[in-house]
């Protein structure tokens, strides 16, 4: 068996490594932001306000999309630019959580690294939002007989 740089093959062979799940490429994204916590980084300025398509194409220069796209890592895995889709898409964001991380009227201007980290480390660390709706759920069942009664 001859043995090729993973470069060659590529060439020749559709070689895939294994891929990272959507809490790795987060995990990865926060310890990019991490490595310099005090970097000021630039928000997407009122993202609600724009169209749906306009929305996704937004960038700035210096944002924490720029951070994550300049990871090798993360390119190699599949994010295709900075823009708020791109982000989206490979983050695997609600529009809401996108909106949280990377909007002007949440953040501000700008922001420190370390601020949107702790952002991203939520977003990892929670569950796609099932406990937050169990929860809504059995309050609005525990409080019915109450209203009912208050209706009376």
């Amino acid at each position: 068996m001859e043995h090729q740089p993973l470069n060659e093959l590529r060439s020749i062979a559709d070689v895939r490594l294994a891929s990272m799940t959507r809490r790795q490429r987060l995990e990865r994204w926060v310890e990019l932001l991490d490595r310099e916590p005090l970097r000021l980084l630039k928000s997407l300025g009122e993202i609600e306000f724009r169209p749906r398509a306009e929305r996704h194409m937004m960038r700035a220069d210096n944002s924490p999309l720029t951070v994550a796209f300049e990871d090798p890592v993360l390119r190699a895995e599949g994010l295709m630019g900075d823009t708020l889709g791109d982000a989206i898409k490979f983050f695997e964001l609600s529009e809401g959580q996108a909106h949280r991380v990377l909007c002007s009227c949440l953040n501000g201007p700008a922001t420190h690294a370390r601020t949107i980290a702790a952002t991203v480390r939520g977003i990892a660390t929670r569950s796609m939002g099932l406990p937050r709706v169990a929860w809504t759920i059995a309050g609005a069942a525990a409080a019915l007989p109450a209203l009912l009664h208050l209706l009376r």
